[in-house]
């Protein structure tokens, strides 16, 4: 019998939950814990961290895991590599679903950048307003830049004092909108936009917006991950876990 584990906290993740749970399938949807107020799932839920790679292969076994899916964010490199070596440990098959990342345009303004802080080094000396769209969790790197203001978008409000001396935090669930995004970056005076290359739809608008301003964008990479089996749709991962089960039939 499959018994499946997604590793989940997207919005792809989400549609993947309905599609298993219209499919029968017995799964168990796992969040990081992160967001204050996540999405109700079809699906029996768990939250928080499993220990590391040991912790999550224990809890494979534990439960009896038939497969996992892996359909956390591009940059959650960390629980993506727990997973990959968990699987490996526990023979378990994996697949990652991938949003295809976002690719440049003609009329974007973007600078290519490995990490948070070469992002920071980039920014200019005098003081700008800038769209900082990369998560609560990864400002510290930009405190080394006081001297500009910040505008932060975040799913939650902020539970502490943030590492920005100057900010502008507004508190919104996506999918957004290009006009939203225009309106965002016009009544705040924006000038820079610091992103992750996270793609899908729902985060995409301000990079269509920043274009349409010619604002000059820092684009922080994805991650390099190890060698893994992937899909980028979620009909793609329905297919492998289809097949999968018969397999195990």
């Amino acid at each position: 019998m499959t018994r499946l584990l997604i590793l989940g906290g997207t919005s792809e993740a989400n549609v993947l939950a309905a599609a298993v749970a219209r499919a029968g399938i017995e799964a168990t949807y796992s969040y990081a814990g992160r967001t204050q107020v996540p999405v109700n799932q079809p699906l029996p839920v768990r939250t928080g961290g499993f220990g590391g790679p040991d912790g999550l292969a224990d809890y494979i076994r534990d439960e009896a895991i038939t497969h996992v899916i892996d359909a956390t964010h591009p940059f959650a490199d960390t629980m993506s590599r727990n997973a990959i070596d968990a699987c490996a440990a526990t023979a378990t098959p994996l697949i990652a679903l991938v949003r295809p990342p976002w690719t440049q345009c003609f009329g974007d303004d973007w600078v290519a950048v490995s990490d948070l802080a070469q992002a920071a080094d980039l920014l200019p000396e005098g003081p700008a307003c800038v769209f900082l769209a990369i998560g609560r969790q990864h400002l510290q790197p930009f405190a080394a830049k006081p001297q500009h203001h910040y505008v932060l978008r975040f799913v939650d409000t902020p539970d502490g004092p943030l590492p920005l001396p100057s900010t502008t935090v507004i508190v919104a669930r996506g999918p957004f909108t290009l006009d939203g995004d225009l309106e965002l970056m016009r009544q705040h005076g924006v000038s820079w936009l610091v992103t992750r290359n996270s793609g899908g739809t729902g985060a995409r608008a301000k990079i269509d917006a920043a274009r349409a301003l010619g604002l000059p964008v820092i684009m922080i990479e994805r991650p390099q991950m190890p060698e893994r089996r992937t899909a980028a749709t979620i009909n793609a991962v329905m297919t492998w876990l289809t097949h999968e089960t018969r397999l195990g039939a």
